[in-house]
């Protein structure tokens, strides 16, 4: 059975990421999936999200290059907080801002499985940046953080040093 199944630079919607998750449900051999460069939005995220709240393979997940904004990365995070497999989250390049990048944060707190997220390339200032530096204070886990090409001023890269002190 395949474990790893790449559907990158399609023209995958929210219809497709709803029949995928459908198929996550149910499936106990993919570890991997990625769909970057689709047309994947808040919808699509969020189905998929709530599917992997109960998956218990798939340890990564690549959403690069989509139509995520704030709701689609809510809904992951919310999908962090409970699921135990997921390793390697990729959301660069996509719409996610402050509130999104808020979400997430809250969830890095609880989440103890995440080695690797990347949040390049998108619309994060200050505040989602001060956020996710509090969670890395008591997240023990994530080794790998990519935050470049936000819109993170001062504030934000302090707010990150602390982190790291």
């Amino acid at each position: 059975m395949v474990g790893r199944l790449w559907l990158w630079k399609n023209q995958i919607g929210d219809a497709g990421a709803h029949a995928l998750s459908a198929a996550l449900k149910v499936n106990k051999t993919l570890i991997k999936i990625d769909l970057n460069g689709n047309q994947i939005g808040d919808a699509g995220a969020q189905a998929i999200a709530e599917t992997l709240k109960v998956n218990t393979t798939l340890a990564n997940l690549g959403l690069h290059n989509n139509k995520l904004g704030d709701a689609g990365a809510t809904a992951i995070a919310e999908m962090l907080k409970v699921n135990k497999m997921l390793t390697s989250l990729n959301l660069d390049n996509n719409q996610i801002g402050n509130a999104g990048a808020l979400a997430i944060a809250e969830a890095l707190k609880v989440n103890k499985t995440l080695t690797w997220l990347n949040l390049n390339e998108n619309e994060i200032g200050n505040a989602g940046a001060q956020a996710i530096a509090e969670a890395l204070k008591v997240n023990s886990t994530l080794y790998g953080l990519l935050l470049g090409d936000n819109q993170i001023g001062d504030a934000g890269a302090q707010a990150i040093a602390e982190a790291f002190k």
